[in-house]
């Protein structure tokens, strides 16, 4: 039986991970810890609850006595760190709380990790190799692309433009530093933005949902012509299954779907969909959508060359964009009706 320890498993990427975890490896235990901040989703998770080989910790990452303890008590083979403050606008508000989080909480984590595995007593070094670290990062630590043809690769440097993706990139820098010094056995992922059922409507998708269905204005940042990639969260989650299992250590690896799209057209595609599958009256969903002004730092685009894991470990992206802005409006529609929203 492996023992993995998920840190932020209550969050939207996490719980899917939880989910994609006890569904196909049932004889892992699985220990989630998590701080259960604005953003969690617990109730997703209440049929692990049952399973006797999952267990949930109420705790904040940066609690080295509990992190430490959390070691001893359940004696981890793998963790996979999901837990972080994860929202631009939040970062340039309070940029502490990221730095204290996303930064300190990485280095407690793998200070715990680094003295359980190596300096338990008759622990062979050997075991201290099988373990493995695998941190989720994600493709904002690039900084930004101005030419629409140009994709981040791995060996490029780190030029991070907001607290965000500052402390995101601080923690890799000490997750490969504890690969490099002390031979641990990391592997960090940097992933494109994600989407999917129960993401908190803070993120772009989400929020044009929550709006559009509220009949409330969808406000895009400067003229809406920021460009991202769109993962599915499922997508994310079978390649961190195969990284954790198959990823080679000390390596650092792009996860995305070269599904670009600009907001506004994102905007505009779930609107569509939604005049569609619940019209409203006299007025399409897209007469919603209004400018605010630009995010200080913004990024215009994030886009990712995946050769490297698609060769390596073979993964591929199964779930297109239209069919998953589909699936996910069909669901938004359906709980809104079910719920008079």
């Amino acid at each position: 039986m492996r023992k993995i320890l998920i840190t932020g498993g209550a969050g939207f990427i996490g719980t899917h991970c939880l989910q994609w975890l006890e569904k196909r490896y049932p004889h892992y235990f699985l220990v989630n810890l998590d701080n259960l901040t604005y953003a969690a989703r617990p109730d997703a998770l209440e049929s692990l609850h049952h399973n006797p080989n999952y267990c949930f910790v109420r705790g904040d990452i940066s609690d080295s006595g509990l992190v430490k303890a959390l070691f001893q008590r359940f004696h981890f083979d793998h963790v996979i760190h999901l837990a972080a403050e994860s929202h631009v606008d939040r970062s340039i508000v309070d940029p502490l709380l990221f730095v204290q989080t996303n930064v300190t909480g990485t280095a407690v984590l793998l200070q715990a990790a680094y003295e359980y595995w190596f300096e338990a007593p008759n622990q062979p070094k050997s075991a201290f190799e099988a373990h493995r670290f695998l941190y989720v990062s994600t493709d904002e630590v690039y900084g930004a692309l101005n030419d629409n043809h140009t994709l981040f690769v791995e060996p490029m440097p780190l030029v991070p433009n907001n607290p965000y993706s500052a402390s995101k990139a601080g923690a890799e820098c000490l997750v490969r530093s504890y690969g490099h010094t002390y031979g641990l056995n990391t592997v960090i992922t940097r992933s494109t933005n994600n989407y999917g059922f129960g993401q908190y409507r803070e993120k772009l998708i989400p929020m044009v949902l929550h709006c559009a269905l509220a009949d409330e204005p969808i406000l895009l940042h400067g003229t809406g012509d920021s460009i991202r990639d769109w993962l599915h969260v499922s997508d994310h989650c079978s390649a961190m299954d195969l990284l954790l299992h198959k990823g080679q250590p000390g390596q650092c690896y792009n996860i995305g779907a070269g599904m670009e799209r600009t907001n506004l057209s994102v905007a505009h595609a779930i609107c569509t969909l939604l005049d569609a599958y619940k019209p409203l009256k006299n007025k399409s969903y897209t007469s919603l959508i209004e400018f605010c002004a630009e995010r200080p730092g913004q990024d215009r685009r994030y886009a990712l060359d995946t050769r490297k894991i698609r060769e390596s470990v073979g993964w591929k992206p199964s779930i297109g964009f239209e069919e998953g802005i589909q699936q996910l409006v069909q669901g938004a529609v359906v709980c809104s009706d079910a719920y008079g929203d």
